[in-house]
């Protein structure tokens, strides 16, 4: 297996609708394999074809839930819906809210997202399924999919924190396309 780079905001691939997978080849399956690598070293929660790279729609999640079991695996072509976010306003958000990215490495920003979250995807099989997920979880999965729509979670920050998260983004030079980091070989952490 191999440690990927991970794209930085502002590589074209991140910012464009993510096309199909379709057939599940051994180059899927390897890729796949070398993406839960590249997660569990960065470390993550998830990680989408686009931030490696990779125009496709997939993305691998790994997540512990209260008790104590992990919710491992991958979606492949998925479709999610939500349930509605509650409004939003600043004073609001709180820690619990939070979110980061392995696309912007080392910034946590607030965002409100929606609750529940229903996904229907493919596994490595080829086989369909459905997950049902709720709180941290469902987080997850929203942020991972909003990346095969070419949506980064710093695209829907509010202002004043929009503005806060560019202003760190142009300071660092991730803006333009170029950016990487490799999990393991660079340190780009706050």
């Amino acid at each position: 297996m191999t440690i990927l780079p991970i794209r930085i905001y502002g590589e074209t691939v991140l910012h464009k609708p993510a096309e199909p997978v379709g057939e599940i080849t051994e180059d899927i399956r390897t890729l796949v394999a070398d993406m839960y690598e590249t997660m569990d070293l960065a470390p993550g929660v998830g990680l989408a074809g686009p931030q490696v790279g990779v125009n496709k729609r997939l993305f691998t999640y790994s997540w512990e839930d209260e008790s104590g079991e992990v919710l491992r695996g991958v979606a492949i072509d998925p479709q999610l819906w939500i349930s509605p976010a509650p409004p939003e306003s600043l004073e609001e958000l709180t820690e619990d809210e939070e979110e980061g990215c392995l696309s912007v490495p080392g910034e946590r920003f607030p965002l409100r997202r929606a609750e529940y979250a229903l996904l229907r995807a493919r596994d490595l099989d080829g086989k369909p399924y459905t997950l049902e997920a709720s709180g941290w979880f469902a987080r997850i999965l929203q942020h991972e999919y909003d990346h095969l729509d070419g949506v980064i979670y710093v695209d829907r920050l509010k202002l004043p924190l929009w503005k806060q998260a560019f202003k760190v983004m142009r300071k660092r030079g991730w803006v333009q396309p170029g950016q990487s980091w490799t999990p393991g070989i660079d340190n780009l952490e706050g």
